[in-house]
């Protein structure tokens, strides 16, 4: 899942639209193909988030997938460490690529630390799948939702290997039986 543009450099029109997606000061609705740079979106509206000097612990970000989850994860990290050990013309660079002006200088030195920001934020960035998200808050609502609070999710393998153990042993307690 990484990024391949399809054309490359991409026209100035879809960066243009990437860069109003990314804008945290709206509210995007973001529906498109696989591949077509939704990732890229979401990761550079997180990344102008922490830029404006939101705190880390206070960005969600939910996907559908686990493999989403992995790969907005790594990329986030991979581009907050790039920023820290960059040399002053590529951050230059790539913040003005990001968001679409020049920035200065307080916004390249914080650019340098959101790494170290982002590794000592207790739990890191949260970046879960929409489903590990709603057990979350099941897990603290338990009593709203009608859940056991020591509740546990069990997924379609788990689920289907225990009612197949269930089922063997109903077919041995009967052949003991007679």
């Amino acid at each position: 899942m990484s990024e391949r543009p399809l054309f490359n450099p991409l026209p100035r029109q879809i960066i243009q639209l990437q860069q109003q997606a990314a804008n945290p000061q709206s509210s995007i609705w973001v529906e498109a193909n696989a591949g077509s740079g939704k990732t890229r979106v979401l990761t550079d509206r997180v990344l102008r988030l922490l830029l404006a000097g939101v705190k880390p612990d206070q960005i969600l970000c939910l996907t559908y997938t686990k493999a989403a989850a992995a790969e907005m994860r790594q990329r986030v990290s991979a581009r907050l460490a790039d920023w820290a050990l960059a040399d002053h013309a590529h951050l230059d660079q790539e913040l003005f690529e990001l968001l679409d002006s020049a920035p200065d200088t307080a916004l390249l030195e914080r650019a340098r630390t959101l790494f170290a920001t982002a590794l000592e934020t207790p739990g890191g960035l949260k970046i879960q799948t929409i489903h590990a998200f709603c057990e979350s808050v099941l897990h603290r609502f338990p009593v709203e939702a009608g859940v056991p609070f020591d509740f546990k999710v069990v997924d379609d393998y788990e689920r289907e290997t225990s009612t197949a153990i269930r089922r063997s042993r109903g077919r041995s307690r009967r052949c003991s039986t007679r």
